[in-house]
């Protein structure tokens, strides 16, 4: 009898001797999309990519735009990368299928050797039975249908034989769509991650250009967007309870963690990363990227916002944090800060929702 053994984790390889009878299917993989930024304040005309122009005004300007940028591609690349990872367990869940079908067709391959064992110990094998055994199933299935000299017992198996065979092509071919769609996904993964860092590349050739003084300038917050938040782990004492109150228990607890795009924790977090964490530790589990967890939750009004709510900012809502109370916001802000409690006007406000 055949073995149904689990395969390995999918890989290309694998995937595509699967899938080497199959057509390609093609599927179109839906990605966040970012509009590229527009020219960057204070940048003059002829000046070098990363070259910080204009004044310390202007050039905090280009350092927070491209700040923002960076998240901006950083929310898509998690998108990317959370299709990725879906593909990749859909791709697996069709190789168990795949195995398990490819395990039974052997099964009935060798029922029908027994029958042609049988028959020819009893004086021969009939014409029906050779076409059944011969090295093509497509060939003998679409043959061995149309003959009168099927037994009961051969009718039943070669019913059965066709039926998985069928499910097995059609499992090949989506095999190679599913690989299709792997390949897109990693491509966009990459290219998502290659914004991230060329943006990151610019701000960092700017600030290097900076005496230290400039340099503390540019990156300090300063007035309204001065953090009202310990740089350290806090315990939360406030009046929320039940499932709020885990959630902030644990956004309390991050306090003072640096920001790192594309981290979920535990010992960094990107702005949704944090949020993901924070709800799930309150049982409540969020979509991967900002902006699916705002198209998830119940859309609150500005001025009915509460404590644990999700607040999101900027018109492609690519950035997200803890609504506390009192106007304050809990949130991992951007690269080279860490989270933090802020007044939760500093950005430019999208909507909340509840969940």
């Amino acid at each position: 009898m055949g073995s149904h053994r689990r395969p390995k984790p999918p890989n290309r390889a694998r995937i595509a001797v699967v899938a080497a009878t199959a057509g390609a299917a093609s599927l179109a993989v839906p990605l966040a999309a970012h509009a590229e930024p527009g020219p960057t304040p204070g940048t003059a005309a002829g000046a070098a990519p990363g070259a910080a122009t204009g004044s310390l005004e202007q050039v905090k300007a280009q350092v927070d735009a491209l700040y923002e940028d960076a998240e901006a591609s950083t929310e898509a690349y998690n998108k990317a990368r959370e299709q990725q990872d879906r593909f990749q367990r859909d791709t697996a869940q069709l190789q168990d299928r795949i195995a398990g079908q490819q395990a039974r067709i052997n099964e009935l391959r060798e029922t029908l050797d027994g029958l042609a064992a049988a028959q020819y110990r009893s004086g021969g094998i009939d014409p029906t039975v050779r076409l059944m055994v011969s090295a093509d199933p497509a060939d003998y299935l679409a043959r061995a249908a149309g003959t009168e000299q099927l037994t009961a017992r051969q009718a039943d198996a070669l019913r059965r034989l066709r039926v998985e065979q069928l499910k097995l092509d059609a499992d090949r071919a989506e095999a190679t769509g599913r690989l299709a769609e792997l390949d897109r996904a990693a491509a966009d993964a990459g290219r998502r991650k290659d914004e991230v860092k060329a943006k990151l590349g610019q701000v960092e050739r700017i600030l290097n250009g900076l005496k230290a003084a400039d340099r503390a300038r540019v990156l300090g917050d300063g007035g309204a967007a001065a953090s009202r938040g310990a740089a350290r782990p806090q315990a939360y004492t406030g009046p929320a309870t039940g499932r709020v109150r885990d959630v902030l228990a644990f956004a309390y607890a991050q306090l003072g963690k640096p920001y790192r795009w594309g981290a979920t924790g535990p010992d960094s977090f990107d702005c949704s990363g944090l949020t993901l964490r924070a709800f799930a530790a309150g049982g409540v589990t969020l979509p991967r990227v900002s902006q699916d967890q705002f198209a998830g939750g119940r859309k609150i009004a500005r001025d009915q916002v509460q404590p644990g709510d999700l607040v999101f900012y900027y018109s492609d809502l690519h950035h997200v944090g803890i609504y506390l109370g009192n106007g304050q916001l809990l949130h991992a802000p951007r690269t080279g800060k860490n989270v933090e409690i802020v007044p939760w006007d500093v950005m430019p406000y999208a909507g909340a929702v509840r969940y």
